[in-house]
């Protein structure tokens, strides 16, 4: 602890945002960081607690209270002030494989289990972390490290998501020969194709990917395993397989007239999006047109934010955001203390750019839809909306968010994404390997393992846990690599956290 006296000497302070209405000009990253001289007095701030929630990663009150990979980060905070940039990254890289894509996308869970917290704001962390990796690529230090020795044992990878990628890094840095299959023309997965441009630049994705080529990992696009290439061969050719495809079930809404033309999945919509950016700057208009129409988001959360910012950059007109919960309390409520998970509104860039843009929050809470109107061409036109209200379920006992009577009300849309989360592996994916799934569509193994009901198969990520954060797919690709390895060498020397 370089300065016991950092966190009452320095206030925290982060980057800058560029403003809402000259950032919705472009789909290019937005934040101008801190010069590193100022970045190492945020280091300063970091209070080595005797103990330090921020690299916990356990559960309190059902949701994670620090880093589930368990970073060291009162390490590399105290480093950041020192100066040792080296040093910082090689402490960062022993708990995560990817510091450039969590220090752009992760919610931050360290900074929301910080001491400081207690009397002040959290240190800066998650910018730390950025400052650490883009010094290591800046200084050569995050280059290529193949493995000197190779055991001979070969391993397929199938989804090139973060689950995915961290467990072919891990296998591949232990000797094994490790080859990737993603379904998509791009590697990254949800990285890729599921996070916009504007908070992921893909050309970070590139960075590291070029890197992991270098170090021996081979990737394979086009090669959807159950379509275009038979599960049968991975099982022949390859001495174990991870399946890593990700919950791509998208959660649907039944009512009337959905099947009226301008309805889609906000991923399908996020996919297209980035993909036309991606291959020609969208002059292939192959996008889903939102330019002057009505767009309605159904559902909050990071997806749903995300195709508020999306909208608002192709041209919508206006764009409203359709939440079933009530609105989340502004500050902590007495029930839910630190070092538990703030549950508190959040307003995201993509409600920034929308109040920026209309002059208001897109978000209605409470709200659902209760029937999509159609004109006669079949394309949408307008929306009926019901209020909602917690209510006890009289059959189950449950609280459910119930209709109420006489509340209904017409919207204007013309475009709706349907961003209501996920609902578990795609059938033909679990057909092909022939694994068992779990009551919730997730493919089944023991509590806490990886392992499949198909010898040699194990899976890994969201398409094992269900819907969740790339903090947490990094850390289930690395338990998922440990069990392989020891399932192919009898131990393994590969490090969890």
């Amino acid at each position: 602890m370089g300065k016991p006296t950092g966190f009452l000497d320095y206030k925290r302070k982060t980057s800058d945002a560029e403003a809402p209405e000259e950032r919705i000009k472009h789909f290019n990253e937005f934040h101008v960081h801190l010069p590193l001289e100022e970045q190492q007095l945020q280091g300063a701030r970091c209070m080595a607690c005797g103990v330090p929630f921020c690299q916990s990663g356990m559960m309190l009150a059902g949701m994670a209270s620090g880093c589930p990979l368990h970073n060291l980060v009162p390490e590399w905070n105290d480093l950041v002030y020192l100066g040792n940039w080296k040093q910082a990254y090689r402490r960062l890289k022993k708990t995560n494989n990817f510091p450039e894509f969590t220090s752009r996308v992760c919610p931050a869970l360290c900074e929301a289990a910080c001491t400081c917290n207690l009397d002040s704001q959290p240190v800066s962390t998650k910018e730390n972390e950025y400052a650490i990796i883009e010094k290591a690529y800046e200084e050569g230090y995050a280059k290529a490290n193949p493995p000197k020795v190779r055991t001979g044992k070969k391993v397929a990878v199938v989804g090139s998501g973060p689950s995915g990628l961290a467990a072919a890094d891990q296998l591949n840095s232990r000797g094994h020969f490790v080859t990737v299959f993603e379904r998509f023309d791009r590697i990254g997965g949800l990285l890729r194709y599921g996070i916009p441009n504007m908070k992921l630049d893909k050309s970070v994705i590139d960075r590291k990917i070029a890197v992991m080529e270098e170090e021996g990992i081979e990737f394979v696009t086009n090669a959807d395993i159950g379509k275009n290439y038979k599960a049968e061969d991975l099982l022949k050719n390859y001495d174990r397989v991870i399946l890593a495809c990700g919950a791509s079930n998208p959660r649907d809404i039944s009512a009337p007239g959905r099947d009226a033309k301008g309805i889609h999945f906000a991923v399908d919509f996020l996919r297209a999006a980035t993909k036309s950016l991606l291959d020609s700057e969208f002059a292939d208009k192959k996008y889903i047109d939102v330019k002057g129409k009505n767009v309605v988001v159904i559902g909050g959360g990071d997806t749903g934010n995300d195709c508020v910012g999306t909208s608002i950059r192709l041209g919508a007109a206006n764009v409203t955001q359709l939440e079933m919960m009530p609105k989340a309390p502004d500050v902590r409520a007495a029930n839910n203390p630190w070092p538990e998970w703030p549950k508190i509104c959040k307003t995201d860039y993509g409600q920034e750019e929308a109040i920026a843009m209309f002059g208001h929050d897109p978000r209605i809470y409470q709200t659902t839809v209760k029937e999509f109107v159609k004109n006669k061409k079949g394309e949408l036109e307008k929306l009926i909306t019901v209020k909602l209200e917690s209510k006890k379920d009289e059959k189950t006992g449950r609280m459910i968010m119930a209709p109420v009577e006489g509340s209904e009300q017409e919207m204007k849309a013309e475009i709706v994404l349907i961003a209501a989360g996920f609902l578990g592996a795609q059938k033909y994916i679990a057909d092909a390997f022939k694994v068992e799934l779990s009551p919730r569509t997730n493919v089944a193994t023991r509590e806490g393992e990886y392992a499949t009901n198909v010898p040699n198969v194990f899976t890994t990520g969201d398409m094992h846990r269900g819907q969740s954060l790339v903090v947490w797919a990094i850390r289930e690709g690395r338990e998922a690599a440990r069990e392989v390895d020891i399932s192919l060498m009898g131990y393994s020397n590969l490090s969890v956290q």
